[in-house]
């Protein structure tokens, strides 16, 4: 009751209950859910980005093509080739983009990560599964993840062990196994005035 004895009014007691209410929300110990994304967030689109301008250094990063879509989704694991296939990939990329475009926005991306999140985490709340995927996407660049590396095992290490080359292949590497270049592929003219293949090339004066 105001000073003066007076009622409150209706009024009066709307405003006071947002300004309660507002106080009491700014005192509570934990953040709105969006405030609690938006650090994550950030982090995606960051990663959005740097897939968006992979392979092509005039693009802007502001959008992204199918091409570099679905890399970022294998590469980041939320394509795993079981719930989610790159067929799944493909069909969500066409739903969400815009008529007629090659690419898609970020608001798109994110539109299609909502689309794919409850088939790679099934069981899990919408929310749940979103920033599962979200988890996986945070924080990665191209070629991170899933990169090939070069191994030499089985009939790759004899395919390229060149000591054990014959013939014409043979002559065309050195004893370190370094290339000869054109004198290894190319019989070249020989003016000494001896026979062709003649080994005993150039030993005549040392004998007399």
């Amino acid at each position: 009751i105001p000073v003066g004895g007076a009622p409150c009014s209706s009024g009066d007691k709307v405003r006071r209950t947002r300004v309660f209410s507002s106080c009491r929300w700014s005192s509570a110990p934990s953040l709105p859910t969006s405030c609690l994304h938006s650090s994550k967030m950030s982090e995606v689109e960051n990663t959005f980005r740097k897939f968006a301008i992979y392979g092509d250094t005039s693009a802007s990063g502001n959008d992204m093509t199918g091409k570099n879509f679905s890399k970022m989704c294998k590469e980041c694991g939320v394509m795993d080739g079981k719930a989610v296939t790159s067929t799944d990939i493909d069909i969500v990329f066409n739903k969400v983009k815009t008529k007629g475009a090659r690419t898609i926005t970020f608001a798109e991306f994110q539109q299609a990560m909502k689309e794919l999140c409850g088939k790679r985490f099934k069981g899990k709340s919408p929310e749940e599964a979103l920033q599962a995927v979200y988890d996986l996407i945070e924080g990665k660049e191209p070629g991170s993840v899933g990169a090939t590396k070069a191994t030499k095992v089985g009939g790759v290490e004899r395919l390229t062990d060149t000591s054990k080359y014959t013939g014409s292949h043979k002559e065309r590497f050195d004893e370190s196994g370094k290339g000869k270049g054109l004198a290894g592929r190319q019989d070249l003219t020989d003016n000494s005035g001896y026979v062709g293949a003649y080994k005993g090339a150039g030993t005549y004066d040392q004998k007399h």
